[in-house]
């Protein structure tokens, strides 16, 4: 006690200075309701001036000088007051809580009852300054009990004992940690102030009030590491149901267009989608990445786009094509590219669209590529392209027979057909997986 006594001015003005930065901190947290940051910030406030005034009544006690009785006389009526403050606001935050994590419908009375002693408190204070109720000071500015200073204990001492009753009786509202720190902070006041009774001359009431009033920020500090973590799951949530709806809205924008295509020719009625199905089923065969698969199935779907703007007399007409109608199906691949390119951030989508019906021997169309120079995407297509139109009944002839299909990709294996992609296609058509996508069209 007596190392308290010598160093508790140091102590509470160290004190104070904190009290004063924590409230401004207190202020930045927009997470917290206006009403919770400004009883937080009242609280940190008065502990800081209780501090202050605590510290001036200690430093002027003695002074004989008529502004030393007055420093005096105002700092002792300010720190019972604030311990009063300290302990409303208390109530007051325990209100909120209540009401929005505990859900409470209905707040105790009892805390209302704090009001009523905080208004009791303040004016057996005001009473003490004209009566001596509490304290009195002698001709040379000591400040000495009156019989009557116990009073001043009680007072807080009811507070305390509400606030208590209350939190054990709903401490199932609250989480546990937090219940834990409510209890710890309403009880040291109140030991802090029996040894404060019993040792005259140690402020323990008011450097332990501080602690009181910093556990409440280090509550609203915890609760921003939580609402912090809420909102990174609340925005991850939102960023995934929004990754997941775009791709949704892609897949479905895609397979309405290529079904619009599709429904130009009424020989080839889902044949982008199982051209898109069996490239992608290549691609993985190939060891390709998940979402370089992806790319392919979509490019697939779209390849044919270009035929929007082939008429329809020459896409539906019996029997073979002309050179000049040749020539008007030639286009589509370039018309395909034309309407993709404008999707920036899909390029892969006008690849499939301009390079389909490249050769990899160079004579193919429209811009004569060979081997590798023709992109991965546009030669895995070109395969499944060929083995769906080969297996399709078409206007000018029916369905090839399996074996010929086969034998046709085999035999364009490094003329037509990319030696590795046409490869797996025939183990597709081998191990009956081809069939079973073509048989179900």
């Amino acid at each position: 006690m007596d190392f308290l006594r010598a160093h508790q001015l140091d102590m509470m003005l160290f004190l104070s200075g904190s009290c004063g930065i924590l409230a401004v901190m207190t202020l930045l947290p927009t997470f917290l309701s206006v009403k919770r940051r400004s009883i937080l910030a009242l609280m940190e406030v008065a502990a800081m001036m209780q501090l202050i005034f605590d510290r001036l009544s200690y430093q002027f006690r003695g002074n004989e000088t008529t502004l030393g009785g007055f420093v005096v006389r105002i700092s002792n009526a300010m720190t019972y007051f604030l311990i009063l403050l300290i302990l409303l606001l208390v109530s007051r935050f325990m209100i909120d809580l209540y009401k929005n994590e505990g859900g409470l419908k209905e707040i105790p009375k009892r805390l209302l009852v704090c009001d009523v002693l905080f208004c009791v408190g303040t004016i057996l204070i005001i009473v003490t300054q004209f009566t001596g109720l509490y304290y009195t000071f002698d001709a040379h500015n000591q400040y000495q009990r009156a019989p009557g200073n116990i009073f001043s204990y009680i007072v807080p001492f009811l507070i305390v004992i509400i606030q208590e009753s209350v939190l054990m009786q709903y401490r199932d509202r609250l989480k546990r940690g937090l219940v834990y720190a409510l209890a710890i902070s309403i009880i040291l006041p109140t030991t802090a102030s029996v040894i404060q009774y019993l040792y005259y001359g140690v402020s323990l009431i008011s450097m332990t009030l501080v602690v009181v009033v910093n556990v409440f920020f280090v509550y609203a500090l915890s609760s921003l590491g939580e609402e912090v973590g809420k909102a990174r799951t609340r925005e991850l949530k939102f960023y995934k149901e929004a990754q997941e709806r775009e791709a949704a809205l892609f897949e479905e924008t895609t397979e309405a267009l290529a079904n619009a295509i599709d429904a130009k020719d009424k020989y080839t009625r889902g044949h982008s989608a199982r051209v898109s199905i069996l490239s992608r089923l290549i691609a993985q065969e190939a060891g390709l990445s998940n979402e370089e698969c992806e790319q392919v199935y979509f490019a697939a779907l779209l390849h044919d786009v270009g035929k929007i703007g082939v008429p329809d007399d020459v896409i539906n007409k019996p029997g073979r094509l002309t050179d000049e109608e040749f020539a008007q199906i030639k286009v589509h691949p370039v018309l395909g590219y034309q309407i993709l390119s404008s999707i920036r951030q899909s390029p892969y989508l006008s690849v499939g669209a301009h390079y389909h019906h490249e050769r990899y021997d160079g004579r193919g169309y429209p811009d004569g590529l060979a081997g590798e120079d023709i992109p991965k995407i546009a030669r895995i297509i070109a395969v499944a392209d060929a083995f769906d139109a080969m297996t399709s009944t078409r206007s000018y002839r029916d369905a090839l027979e399996r074996q010929r299909v086969r034998d046709e990709i085999a035999n364009g294996m490094g003329t037509q057909f990319d030696y590795e992609y046409a490869a797996i296609m025939l183990r597709l058509i081998d191990s009956g997986v081809a069939d079973e996508i073509i048989n179900a069209r």
